[in-house]
């Protein structure tokens, strides 16, 4: 039977979902971004080059956050890119049960703003992001970005 006014869905080349782990240590955070930076340009992943320098800012700060308060429960972590025709995630995972809120804005504080550079990023880019408890009990951080900025 022919369906008339359907055009059957197929993945474009690029789309997928990649997994790697690393330790939690703070050579892992370059390795990371590079890694997720590598993945994209061998995939020809058509992102714009603003949402791709936030998405590897955003990586940096997922996985340090893992190697900074979550690596005494959890010697690996694991980061996953996901890339949809108009989209990707990605996300890092680690093993310990807390799972992070962005914290308020306070200038005389020297560190502990990653999670809301996080969500400024992720805004800005109209995109989503959020943190997820796991089945094993640790989490999941993830960002979700357009491929495309929005005008």
């Amino acid at each position: 039977m022919e369906s008339r006014g359907r055009v059957p869905a197929h993945p474009v080349s690029y789309e997928g979902v990649w997994r790697f782990t690393a330790p939690a240590v703070d050579v892992s955070v370059p390795q990371a971004r590079r890694a997720v930076r590598d993945l994209l340009e061998r995939q020809g992943v058509p992102v714009d080059d603003d949402i791709l320098q936030g998405l590897l800012l955003i990586v940096s700060e997922l996985v340090t956050n893992a190697v900074r308060h979550a690596a005494l429960l959890s010697p690996e972590l694991a980061v996953e890119v996901a890339v949809g025709e108009e989209w990707i995630r990605v996300s890092v995972e680690d093993n310990h049960p807390y799972r992070p809120t962005a914290l308020v804005t306070d200038h005389a504080q020297t560190g502990g703003r990653g999670l809301l550079l996080v969500r400024e990023i992720t805004t800005e880019a109209g995109g989503t992001c959020d943190a997820e408890h796991t089945a094993g009990g640790g989490k999941i951080i993830w960002a979700a970005l357009p491929l495309k900025a929005q005008p």
